[in-house]
């Protein structure tokens, strides 16, 4: 999946994105990254060359942008996984299917498979539930593994693309067991849970005065209702706790074993890849497997070897003409085709500063992370809209 560095020391090792994409072992692959670098497009890009290269594949946006919708000519995408036509896949049996996290589905979804119709309707009644299912901080992100968990245990796909949120908050679902855990353990909890398991209301006279005094304060803060909703809630999902924590740690693991492959998407801007490196340094920590950077968007030139500075020079020449050594002072106007042709050096000018700041930027993360494999991938000429411009995407991703 990677290819050797030449003799620059500066080389990054190439990224073999065909070789990440064919290989059957790869089971998902997550994007992640910062905002506006390209993210979505890429875990498109990459789901749809991967289908027309044989594979039944899977695209599960969590970022609220619905520009993968459009690009693959879907009118809306749900929590339910919907075919992409217009593939054509030379191999034969590639397809792609792509869908955007419903947090409140998927969470109705845990509900309805895990509980008895009548515990089900209990909990999905309750006023608590609906503001913790609908934007309770965490929520999204544990969703998101259970929706990953869910589509890997179908067996309905081979490969599973996942296009993250924006931002650090992109790796927030890595610490999802943890914040269950956490919350599941957790002393509001605990007194929530104490009238029910010792009897109801009628209990809560075998709490201690120090609990007593603390759901005081809690039904002043909350207020009386929003604690007796989040009670009755706490206690219909009590059986349900465990397996909650289970399915996490599940997913955690999942993330974690061979079949997946982490890939960073940037664009070779410092802030970018100052996200990016955020991103390596995490992963490696919680020792997940980085296939490597995508460095989306770079600049190139069909004239290398003409430098910025030069261009301006040559620029500068053609808009004007001494008419002879006894007037120095009187100069003329250069003729039209000259005067196009010295803008055109001075875009190109700009364009070669642009790669040469582009150039610093990649150096500078490769000097500090050598041996992680990088793609680099063209800017095109506009915006991605439909499979075709996926495809082009795809086929840079491949080319490297």
């Amino acid at each position: 999946m990677t290819t050797a560095k030449n003799d620059d020391p500066l080389a990054a090792v190439r990224l073999d994105v065909d070789a990440l994409i064919d290989d059957p072992a790869t089971a998902i692959i997550v994007c992640c990254g910062s905002g506006g670098v390209g993210k979505t497009t890429t875990a498109a890009a990459l789901g749809l060359r991967a289908a027309e290269r044989g594979r039944k594949v899977v695209v599960l946006t969590i970022d609220p942008a619905r520009r993968l919708a459009q690009s693959m000519g879907l009118t809306e995408l749900d929590n339910t996984p919907r075919l992409v036509k217009g593939i054509s896949s030379a191999q034969g049996g590639g397809e792609l299917q792509a869908m955007m996290l419903d947090m409140k589905r998927t969470f109705d979804e845990v509900v309805l498979a895990h509980a008895d119709p009548e515990r089900a309707r209990q909990i999905m009644e309750n006023p608590f539930y609906q503001s913790l299912s609908s934007g309770f901080a965490g929520t999204q992100e544990y969703m998101a593994m259970e929706k990953l968990g869910q589509l890997q245990a179908s067996g309905d796909w081979d490969l599973i693309v996942v296009d993250t949120p924006p931002s650090r908050s992109a790796l927030d679902f890595l610490d999802a067991p943890n914040r269950l855990g956490s919350f599941l353990d957790g002393t509001l909890i605990r007194v929530l849970m104490a009238p029910a398991k010792v009897g109801g209301r009628s209990a809560m006279r075998f709490l201690n005065v120090g609990m007593t005094m603390f759901t005081g304060v809690l039904s002043k803060v909350l207020g009386a209702n929003v604690l007796r909703d989040a009670s009755t809630f706490v206690a219909a999902m009590d059986s349900m706790f465990g397996g909650f924590r289970e399915r996490a740690d599940r997913t955690y693991q999942l993330l974690q074993a061979p079949g997946t492959a982490f890939l960073v998407v940037a664009a070779p801007e410092r802030d970018a890849l100052r996200e990016a490196a955020y991103f390596v340094d995490r992963l490696e920590t919680d020792r997940m497997p980085l296939a490597g950077l995508v460095l989306n968007r770079v600049h190139r030139t069909g004239a290398p070897q003409l430098t910025a500075e030069r261009a301006l020079a040559a620029a500068e020449t053609l808009e004007s003409t001494d008419t002879s050594d006894d007037e120095a002072d009187t100069t003329a106007l250069a003729p039209e085709s000259e005067l196009l042709a010295a803008g055109l050096l001075r875009l190109h000018a700009d364009r070669m500063r642009t790669i040469t700041h582009e150039r610093r930027m990649r150096d500078r993360f490769v000097s500090v992370y050598p041996d992680v494999p990088v793609v680099e991938v063209p800017a095109l000429a506009g915006d991605v809209h439909d499979l075709e411009g996926l495809r082009e995407i795809g086929e840079r991703l491949g080319a490297g």
